[in-house]
């Protein structure tokens, strides 16, 4: 796309702009679709001029995608919504106007994001102190064919409109049991509700756009990962001292990896029995959200009470 940004505007209804700071869009009929979905929710959607840009793998080059992310900060839109995830902000993040987006929060918008999104929001978070949200990208949430997801569309639909105050699951009983959650309720309150991609998490362990999160309640998911390598992260997070500064864990969704017959019984379940003997806080599974079609809306960098009653489980930021 080139020239000025692509507006396709209705008068007095909540006001989207798409933008792409990372992977390049390679599916354009789920673009489309993307949009036109939030067309028929009934909001407006403005389309960054780059949002189709490609280099290499990119969505154009890193001056491109910087500038993206500053003029998606002076939309004054509600919701600043990433086209993809992929990878590219983590090469980025030392050029971002944190200041701006800051204003830009202050203001109302909201940058909601996933995977590759986790750079940018640790980013803001230790820079700022400012809340993003983790929720879908364009292209995989709203772009999918047939109907998305209605979980997910309904959430996405909470956050914009300001009433979203929390998201509830039901822990698997090996939760339960594992954790010694059903003698009595379990309460966390005011945790900093903070994490993402795990991957992406780690790789920005001891730079200045990693957190100090103290007392913070860590939710996690990844895609494509093998378990030992998905322990392999978490070891790391265990040594820099950074899972043991935390109220809670929370396991996403684990996904797109295969096990070997070399691993002879070694699975997902081994890392989260290691985990459990490894911290001192609670550790839970099963959370609605990672590289899945039914994920959950939430608040990242934002206060938030954890809890847990036998295998009924809800953050709550109300």
């Amino acid at each position: 796309m080139a020239g000025g940004p692509v507006a396709l505007l209705t008068p007095l209804k909540k006001h989207i702009y798409i933008y792409s700071p990372s992977g390049a869009v390679r599916d354009k009929a789920a673009f489309k679709r993307g949009i036109q979905r939030l067309l028929a929710l009934g909001y407006e959607v403005e389309v960054d001029p780059d949002a189709l840009a490609s280099v290499q793998r990119f969505a154009g080059d890193d001056t491109t995608r910087l500038a993206a992310i500053h003029r998606a900060a002076a939309s004054k839109a509600d919701v600043a919504l990433i086209a993809r995830g992929g990878y590219g902000l983590t090469r980025i993040l030392s050029g971002i106007r944190y200041s701006a987006v800051a204003k830009a929060i202050e203001r109302g918008t909201k940058f909601v994001g996933i995977s590759d999104f986790t750079a940018f929001q640790t980013a803001v978070l230790a820079k700022t102190g400012s809340v993003t949200w983790t929720g879908p990208a364009l292209c995989e949430g709203f772009g999918v064919e047939g109907v998305p997801d209605d979980i997910m569309e309904a959430c996405f639909q909470d956050m914009v409109a300001g009433q979203g105050e929390g998201v509830g699951w039901s822990l698997p009983k090996r939760d339960v049991t594992a954790s010694e959650l059903g003698s009595k309720p379990l309460r966390v309150k005011g945790g900093t509700l903070w994490g993402g991609n795990l991957t992406v998490l780690t790789c920005l362990l001891g730079t200045p756009y990693f957190p100090k999160v103290e007392g913070g309640i860590l939710f996690l998911e990844d895609v494509g990962e093998h378990p030992y390598r998905i322990e392999r992260m978490l070891t790391q997070l265990l040594h820099a001292g950074v899972l043991a500064r935390q109220k809670a864990i929370v396991l996403g969704q684990f996904t797109e990896f295969q096990l070997t017959p070399h691993d002879r019984g070694f699975k997902l379940q081994s890392v989260v029995d290691w985990l459990r003997s490894s911290v001192k806080s609670p550790v839970l599974t099963r959370f609605p959200y990672g590289h899945v079609q039914t994920k959950v809306v939430f608040p990242f960098g934002m206060p938030t009470d954890l809890m847990v009653d036998e295998r009924d489980a809800l953050l709550y930021w109300g």
